[in-house]
């Protein structure tokens, strides 16, 4: 993607972009979120995802006039366990209505597949790592932060489990390392709340809000999230 990059018509780093994430039962304050730049829909999170199903969702989430992602998460970072050629179907069929995907690096026949009909659809792509049991050494997740942009990701996105400053100092390393290329970090479990304004502050350029249950560990409510942001970040 050329130029400034965007998930929809928002333009990514002049200021954190606030996306509330959800799934079906935060539907209808998705639609709503009042505060978010954007919203994720975390089709994953649906009783029974279907192509047909998800599809509605999105075209619901269109009234409410904010940037899409879709996400459709694998187990093995924090979704809920769904075949492969299905996520690749509710992937494929949400590019007419979501403005973004959001796909993990470790899934790579998906990424093969996905990143190649985002570009083709005009869309915006995340490539992202999740690490629920602990933050790994900033080599590692620079590594795995230049595999997201060899694979052609518009965004890279490293998620961790932080206990101790010392672990969101290793977040906050390799978000300066990598800026101003668009990097999103984020801490999950004690250290999440802090990490929202302390990385976005180092230069991630996407935060991460609740609308009802979390998605992650550590994720601030909305409200909360969205007049930090306001305080801090004005304009």
């Amino acid at each position: 993607m050329s130029g400034p990059v965007r998930i929809g018509g928002t333009e990514l780093g002049r200021r954190p972009c606030i996306i509330a994430a959800g799934g079906e039962p935060e539907l209808v304050a998705l639609t709503r979120a009042d505060g978010a730049d954007c919203v994720e829909l975390r089709a994953d999170l649906f009783a029974h995802p279907s192509v047909d199903g998800i599809r509605a969702a999105l075209e619901r989430l269109r009234s409410g006039g904010r940037p899409i992602v879709l996400t459709v998460r694998a187990a093995a970072e924090g979704g809920r366990a769904m075949p492969d050629d299905r996520r690749q179907a509710i992937y494929e069929a949400g590019l007419e209505l979501a403005d973004a995907i959001d796909v993990e690096i470790a899934s790579a026949a998906l990424v093969a597949a996905l990143v190649p009909a985002a570009r083709r659809a005009g869309r915006t792509v995340v490539l992202s790592t999740h690490d629920f049991a602990a933050t790994p050494a900033r080599t590692e997740l620079l590594a795995r932060v230049a595999r997201a942009f060899d694979l052609d990701a518009d965004v890279a996105k490293v998620a961790t489990h932080a206990t101790s400053l010392a672990e969101l100092q290793v977040l906050i390393d390799v978000t300066r390392g990598v800026a101003p290329a668009s990097i999103a970090t984020l801490a999950m479990g004690p250290m999440g709340p802090l990490s929202r304004f302390v990385l976005s502050a180092a230069g991630s350029v996407l935060t991460y809000a609740s609308v009802g249950a979390p998605t992650a560990p550590g994720q601030m409510p909305l409200p909360e999230l969205a007049a930090l942001v306001q305080r801090l970040f004005p304009g």
